[in-house]
């Protein structure tokens, strides 16, 4: 039985107001129309009052009659056409739709209301909400009635707060190119990205996400290791980086946020690492790609040393709450004196 198309929202609920939510969220309130009305909901007040003082139209007009604070997950559903959520981990987003009373899947009507969950987690996960989603619905709706079903997407992104901040996120999303669904989720993600790819199906979005993760993770440690063995060979860091960005070891990583300090202005990696992607987040993700990899049979040999260096820069004082391309510091790496450091000495 497919969902009953809809219209644009009009309402619409935000779960999550992290270093990623906040400004994806902040994208999605400038871009819908002036009267549409965003219910939002974070475990951390201070992040709640961040949005409602920054949400601003196209016109750089203030629009904070349009945003509703409210007390829990159940009535941001309650009250939204579109909910999305952004949280940490697979344990958070369970809280946000199985808590008794407070959860999702405690409002009263769930019925053709369309679910996007925008978190990096595993596979199990997602299909488990993907499946409660469902069973709730068949059990508060009688079968006279149930002709428009809700509706759960796995739409993870790439492409970092920098991203986020100016909508020019990667969106993986589980959905078949063929879905009459599509053009509708593509209207609503392309407020937040550049880039939205319907990736098949359930999932698989997820699946496309920990892979890019397992590569990047993977990428920029090789870059840090690299960049720091030219240097001790008395390359000059900027040079190197030029000349890697044209040869055989470019990358985005090298181009956008190189790990050494200083030769992308920039980037966090040039601001104490303040920000961007924890390392604590990278060790998870590699951790979710690696035990995926797993149950599927797929061989990565680069695995274990990978996954122990984040691990070990996320254990590490001078590293943990980074961002993630401080595994160049956990290395040991030169760290040449920047605007940050003049200023933080």
């Amino acid at each position: 039985m497919e969902r009953t198309t809809v219209e644009f929202p009009r309402t619409f609920g935000w779960i999550g107001l992290g270093a990623m939510g906040l400004p994806m969220a902040l994208q999605l309130r400038k871009k819908i129309q002036r009267d549409s009305v965003v219910y939002i909901y974070d475990v951390d007040e201070t992040a709640l009052e961040r949005f409602v003082k920054a949400a601003v139209d196209e016109n750089g007009n203030d629009i904070q009659d349009s945003i509703v604070v409210v007390k829990n997950a159940r009535e941001v559903a309650e009250n939204s056409e579109c909910i999305i959520t952004i949280v940490p981990e697979g344990a958070h987003v369970r809280d946000v739709f199985l808590t008794p009373e407070s959860g999702i899947l405690a409002a009263n009507n769930i019925s053709g209301k369309i679910f996007i969950d925008c978190s990096t987690i595993d596979i199990a996960t997602s299909q488990s909400i993907n499946e409660a989603i469902s069973s709730t619905y068949r059990e508060k709706t009688s079968p006279l009635k149930a002709f428009n079903p809700p509706c759960f997407y796995d739409a993870p992104v790439s492409g970092g707060t920098a991203g986020a901040s100016v909508a020019s996120l990667t969106i993986m999303l589980g959905c078949s190119p063929t879905s009459p669904d599509l053009p509708l989720l593509t209207h609503i993600l392309s407020t937040m990205g550049k880039h939205v790819y319907p990736l098949g199906g359930p999932t698989l979005g997820l699946a496309a996400k920990l892979s890019n993760n397992y590569l990047s993770g993977m990428i920029a440690l090789a870059t840090s290791e690299a960049m720091n063995l030219g240097m001790h060979l008395g390359v000059d860091p900027k040079v190197l980086q030029r000349c890697f960005s044209t040869s055989s070891g470019g990358s985005w990583v090298n181009d956008t946020v190189n790990p050494v300090p200083g030769v992308c202005p920039e980037a966090v990696t040039s601001n104490g690492y303040e920000g961007g992607f924890k390392v604590q987040l990278m060790k998870k993700d590699m951790s979710l790609a690696i035990e995926a990899a797993k149950q599927v049979g797929a061989k990565v040999v680069l695995a274990d040393a990978g996954l122990s260096a984040y691990t070990a820069a996320s254990e590490d004082p001078r590293c943990r709450d980074r961002d993630s391309r401080v595994v160049y510091r956990w290395l040991g790496g030169v760290e040449p004196e920047t605007e940050y450091t003049k200023k933080h000495s």
